[in-house]
């Protein structure tokens, strides 16, 4: 693995003072020993192949998704900067956020990354890694620095559950936290199956998903995560057959669908979700689609339909809103 100076003198230090006896680290939040088991691994990851002698120590994020499928790993203690947070953290992971010093409200100059001394960046969205500012991958390596991208932003033309757990085994590969990983991932597959559990038999309610848009409605199609999540929910995507992750559709198509629920995106930079509500509510062609006429509205984190620990909490919290009555 590349590393600048620093980096290596701190991870050295680190090891030495964090090994066991047997020359195994226990990796509960420090970092693993150089014999740790597994390494070195070697991932490809949006055509960027890279071989890691040893866990990362000093990761910096980019986007709040990954930070928080890092601390549902475990591995806050190997966090040295985050930035990008767009929306409220879960309670379980809010305290450990806090204490990853924020390196930028929006995405960080290469410059500020640098300054964290980082030997990974892990970035959520593809501007994490931006050519146009500064933070390319090859920047980055050049800096002697490791990249990782989530894979939903590898030009993937699909995007699944699948997805997440996938997402979540390799971070936990190249952690060297393996166990973790697939303990993560049978937790979050055991609630989904109890939300979809419980909304069983029920009728599938017709959801319209309002991204953005005022001249025409920006969605999430049906090759999206979004599409998966409310299917598991009880719910049935009225733009499913829109052959995009996301995609525009229009305002008399929402007219003709008549969604019973309006499933609006929250995140920074859209508007919020008053404005996104007074605004569905204000138009009078809209006035006769149900979810209109009966405000029937429910609201998802933008970050909880993206590829991280986020989707399987998305799947209980739209189940409970589409079908109250199965959770009283």
């Amino acid at each position: 693995m590349r590393r600048t100076g620093l980096a290596i003198a701190l991870s050295a230090t680190l090891l030495a003072g964090c090994g066991s006896p047997d020359g195994r680290d226990d990796r509960r939040g420090a970092g693993a020993s150089r014999s740790a088991p597994g390494f070195p691994v070697t991932i490809d990851n949006c055509g960027t192949r890279t071989t890691y002698d040893e866990p990362p120590s000093r990761v910096v994020t980019i986007h709040q998704h990954p930070a928080e499928l890092l601390l549902a790993l475990g591995l806050k203690d190997r966090m040295v900067g985050t930035a990008f947070p767009d929306s409220a953290v879960l309670p379980q992971w809010e305290e450990d956020f806090k204490a990853v010093p924020q390196l930028a409200e929006k995405e960080p100059s290469f410059e500020a990354v640098l300054e964290a001394e980082p030997d990974l960046v892990y970035g959520g969205y593809g501007s994490a890694f931006a050519q146009n500012e500064g933070r390319s991958r090859k920047a980055f390596a050049d800096a002697g620095i490791d990249t990782y991208l989530n894979r939903e932003y590898c030009g993937k033309k699909q995007v699944s559950m699948r997805d997440t757990y996938e997402e979540i085994r390799t971070i936990g590969q190249v952690f060297g936290v393996r166990e973790r990983a697939e303990k993560l991932v049978a937790e979050l597959r055991g609630r989904i199956g109890k939300s979809s559990a419980a909304v069983k038999g029920e009728p599938p309610v017709s959801v319209f998903v309002y991204d953005s848009g005022d001249k025409a409605p920006f969605t999430a199609g049906g090759r999206s995560l979004g599409t998966e999540i409310i299917r598991l929910a009880g719910g049935r995507n009225v733009f499913a057959d829109l052959d995009e992750v996301f995609g525009d559709a229009s305002w008399e198509q929402v007219v003709e669908r008549r969604p019973e629920v309006i499933a609006i995106y929250d995140y920074a930079g859209a508007g919020s979700v008053e404005r996104k509500k007074r605004f569905l509510l204000s138009q009078p062609a809209l006035a006769d689609v149900p979810a209109v006429k009966n405000k029937r509205f429910v609201v998802l984190p933008l970050t909880a339909t993206l590829v991280g620990v986020r989707p399987p909490y998305a799947v209980e919290d739209l189940a409970r809103q589409l079908h109250p009555g199965r959770f009283r």
